[in-house]
């Protein structure tokens, strides 16, 4: 009780609550729309996602400030490709927030002029390039695992793989179906490599149809909403689980 209260305590779990509440809505809705009983229960479900979005823009008004704290943080990593990677992501993230912030002043009233659909088109291109410099981040920490552990299996130097050789030694590391077999056991073994994989892939959904770059239905971005903002709160309450810059 005492971690589900810290954890609502938290801005970042409140808006990781409030996201998984505004996509089941999403996706309850488009199962059920061609329903005609279902009329008035779909009509409920649109008016609590709209109000769950709203939420969370008020509860993302400082998130600007906390993604530009994190580009001066990765522009001290070591690594390059890494260094480069989050610096362009927790920039154009910051400018997501501020688009965003943007937004939420017309949804309130505030801003009753403005081009909404300019600003949120603007907001899913720096979404977008965000969630691509991430996917980035992971396929390079991929490749980086996938080569050290070629280099492992060839060597026989590091011991974590030796209860494991006698399966790899079955297929070659330069075929195809060792690569998989080699990246199934790299997954396997970093979860929070995974689990920031299968985050970043499933939040390209929603920018990917506001761009027209890859049209779907709020079916998909719904469900895929869901299994993001999971793994958004499953790493939340364990840290451990996140991929550490």
């Amino acid at each position: 009780m005492e971690g589900f209260v810290d954890f609502t305590n938290r801005s970042q779990g409140r808006d990781q609550i409030f996201r998984a509440t505004q996509y089941t809505c999403m996706l309850l809705s488009y199962l059920i729309e061609h329903k005609p009983h279902k009329k008035k229960l779909v009509m409920k479900l649109k008016q609590l996602e709209s109000s769950m979005s709203s939420g969370r823009k008020m509860f993302r008004l400082g998130n600007m400030v906390h993604a530009l704290v994190a580009a001066r943080r990765s522009r001290e990593l070591p690594d390059v490709v890494a260094r480069f990677c989050l610096t362009a992501s927790n920039l154009t993230r910051a400018l997501y927030f501020v688009c965003d912030a943007v937004l939420w002043l017309r949804s309130v009233g505030l801003q009753p002029h403005l081009d909404t659909p300019k600003w949120r088109n603007w907001a899913a291109k720096c979404y977008y390039v965000s969630l691509l410099m991430n996917l980035a981040r992971d396929g390079y920490e991929i490749s980086w695992r996938l080569e050290q552990a070629v280099q492992e299996e060839k060597t026989k130097e590091n011991f974590l793989w030796d209860k494991h050789n006698q399966e790899l030694n079955s297929v070659k590391c330069d075929s195809l179906h060792g690569v998989f077999l080699l990246l199934f056991q790299i997954l396997r073994r970093h979860p929070p490599l995974l689990l920031d994989l299968v985050k970043n892939l499933c939040d390209l959904s929603g920018p990917l149809d506001t761009l027209g770059i890859y049209k779907t239905n709020p079916g998909v971005i719904g469900f895929c909403g869901v299994l993001s903002s999971l793994v958004g709160i499953l790493t939340l309450a364990s840290p451990h689980l996140k991929l550490k810059q």
